[in-house]
C-alpha cells in the first residue's frame, strides 16, 4: 500500500482527538484478561451456565471440548434458546470464511472492539485465537495502549482507530478515516473490516451484558 505522508499523519491525529477524550477516563482491562475460576464465573453470570440436556447438550459438549478443551460459556448462555444458538453458530461459520482482510488486522480490530466494550471473556478468547493462528500476540496484548505503543504500523493504527470509533455510541467514524482505509485495504477490505467490528460488537455486548468472564483460554498459550 502507498506510504502515508506527514499531512495524512497530522489529519489522522486530529481525527482521533474526540475518540481520545472519550476513552481517556475509561480504565482498560489487560490483554489477555486474567482467568476467572469456574465458581466465580458462574456466580457472576446473569444467566445459568448449565449444559443443556439431550442431543443439543451432547453435541455442544463434544464440539466445544474437542475444539477448545472446554465448553464455551457464551454457548451455554445461548443454548437456553436453541434457535439463537443455531442461528449464531451458522453465522459464525460464514464469518470464518471471510478472507479479504489481513488476519492480523482483523484480530487487532476485533480486540479493539472488545477493549472498548470491556468484555473480559472476549479479551481472553481473542488472545487465544490470535495465538492459535500464529499471529503477533505482542501487538494483540498492546491494543489497550495502542496510541502510546511503538509496535504498530500506520495501517494497523488506522484500523485500531476505526474499530474504536465504530464501537463508541454514537459511532465516531469520520470521512477521513474511511478514505484512508479504502486506500489501505480496498473497498472489499473496508467492507469486511467494518462488518468484522460490527460482529465483534455483537459478541462482546452479548457476553458483557450477561456477565460472562474470562475462562482462561489464554493460559494455554503461556505453557506452549
Amino acid at each position: 500500500m502507498a506510504t502515508r505522508t506527514a499531512t495524512t499523519t497530522q489529519s489522522f491525529g486530529a481525527d482521533q482527538h474526540e475518540s481520545d477524550r472519550s476513552n481517556a477516563a475509561v480504565p482498560q482491562l489487560p490483554v489477555p484478561a486474567p482467568p476467572i475460576d469456574a465458581p466465580t464465573r458462574v456466580s457472576r453470570a446473569r444467566i445459568p451456565l448449565t449444559n443443556p440436556k439431550g442431543l443439543t447438550g451432547k453435541a455442544l459438549t463434544w464440539f466445544s471440548t474437542r475444539k477448545y478443551g472446554q465448553v464455551l460459556d457464551n454457548l451455554l448462555a445461548m443454548a437456553h434458546n436453541r434457535r439463537v444458538l443455531t442461528t449464531v453458530s451458522v453465522f459464525e461459520v460464514g464469518v470464518m470464511r471471510w478472507n479479504r482482510l489481513d488476519p492480523q488486522l482483523k484480530a487487532l480490530a476485533v480486540m479493539a472492539a472488545s477493549v472498548g466494550i470491556e468484555c473480559s471473556w472476549c479479551l481472553d478468547f481473542g488472545y487465544y485465537e490470535a495465538h492459535s493462528h500464529g499471529l503477533d500476540t505482542e501487538k494483540i496484548a498492546a491494543v489497550p495502549h495502542w496510541r502510546t505503543s511503538n509496535v504498530f504500523t500506520g495501517a494497523e493504527r488506522r484500523v485500531l482507530a476505526y474499530a474504536e470509533a465504530m464501537t463508541v455510541t454514537p459511532p465516531a467514524v469520520t470521512d477521513e478515516m474511511a478514505e484512508e482505509l479504502r486506500a489501505d485495504l480496498g473497498d472489499d477490505g473496508l467492507a469486511e473490516l467494518t462488518m468484522m467490528v460490527a460482529v465483534e460488537n455483537l459478541r462482546s455486548r452479548f457476553n458483557s451484558a450477561l456477565g460472562l468472564s474470562s475462562q482462561g483460554f489464554s493460559e494455554s498459550c503461556r505453557v506452549r
